[in-house]
């Protein structure tokens, strides 16, 4: 497994951070079999681990705690919070008040005595990212946290705080964690060079595109469960990326791959990709994701995913997870 720099952290990375989201009732129930699934990437040379609180209502962290005892200090641990967490409206958020729970939460359920990427999940609207930036530097300070990054932030966002940390004196945001895939582009349009502009490192998830890009028939992903409006075939968005699987596929296969490697081995081609969130749900997903680590691919291969999904595209604008208050709302765009 190659390795790569974090941003300007100096943290060495694998190009491939396993994903936890699907450890727990979200997905694999059987603690122990999550558990055998976390030594097995560690023991492919996977050394970063990516979870957040939301997941499972925290199960998940407390199996990569579980999974980690022993092994801990050769770990590069990623969490997140943002999420709501409870029935309050303050058990969510970016504001300090939650931060400074939020994080006590996640360490005790991961059973660490630090993260070393605490990552903002979304945009806030409702507090200002000097507060956020405020209360994760100072979690810095104190030794619970190593570096700080957000998770899909629209660009203009990134620069917002960039610039917030330069002028308020706080730490700033190393990484970012977009969405993108052969079939959800639109990052390339400004989020990954901006990335580039700040010299953050880019761990990115979803290269699959929720099983779209698995190979497997997509009645059987577990994320169709999870969100049923981004898999049916009936909505115009959705057709247009069947179509594009058809296609893609004959690319793979023509260039003897698999669909899945030939979907991660497009991430892992962006310069601006320091690492590729794989999120397995079982043993046997895992050990064929590992399979496509080392595949690279010609110009040839690139130009032909050019030519089916154009680079800076999304074909269904849902895939981007995040919606911009003023789009959400119609209150806010009338009078």
């Amino acid at each position: 497994m190659q390795r790569r720099t974090l941003g300007g952290t100096g943290i060495s990375v694998s190009e491939y951070a396993l994903g936890a989201m699907m450890l727990g009732a979200w997905g694999n129930t059987d603690h122990d079999d999550c558990v055998r699934i976390v030594h097995r990437a560690l023991d492919a040379g996977i050394n970063f681990v990516d979870t957040a609180d939301i997941y499972a209502a925290g199960e998940s962290e407390e199996i990569v705690g579980k999974a980690l005892r022993g092994r801990r200090e050769d770990v590069v641990l990623a969490t997140k919070f943002f999420n709501s967490m409870g029935p309050d409206a303050n058990h969510g958020g970016n504001s300090r008040r939650w931060i400074v729970r939020a994080v006590e939460d996640s360490l005790r359920r991961l059973d660490t005595d630090y993260i070393d990427l605490y990552q903002v999940h979304r945009p806030d609207p409702a507090t200002d990212i000097d507060e956020t930036l405020s209360a994760l530097s100072d979690l810095v300070r104190s030794g619970k946290v190593r570096a700080i990054g957000s998770s899909t932030f629209p660009a203009e966002q990134i620069v917002e705080a960039q610039w917030t940390a330069e002028r308020r004196g706080h730490l700033r945001f190393r990484t970012e964690q977009p969405p993108y895939s052969m079939l959800a582009r639109g990052v390339e349009n400004a989020v990954l060079p901006t990335t580039q502009r700040y010299g953050m490192g880019v761990l990115t998830w979803g290269p699959l595109s929720a099983g779209w890009l698995s190979g497997r028939d997509l009645s059987t992903s577990s994320r169709a469960g999870l969100e049923t409006l981004k898999f049916d075939l009936s909505i115009p968005e959705n057709a247009r990326k069947a179509e594009a699987v058809g296609a893609l596929s004959k690319v793979a296969a023509e260039a003897g791959l698999s669909l899945p490697h030939l979907a991660t081995g497009f991430v892992r081609s962006h310069p601006a990709v320091t690492s590729v969130i794989i999120g397995p749900r079982t043993l046997d997903q895992l050990d064929s994701m590992l399979e496509g680590s080392e595949v690279k691919l010609d110009a040839d291969v690139m130009d032909r995913i050019d030519a089916i999904v154009p680079p800076g595209t999304d074909l269904n604008r849902a895939d981007n997870y995040y919606v911009p208050p003023a789009v959400a709302d119609p209150a806010l765009r009338r009078r």
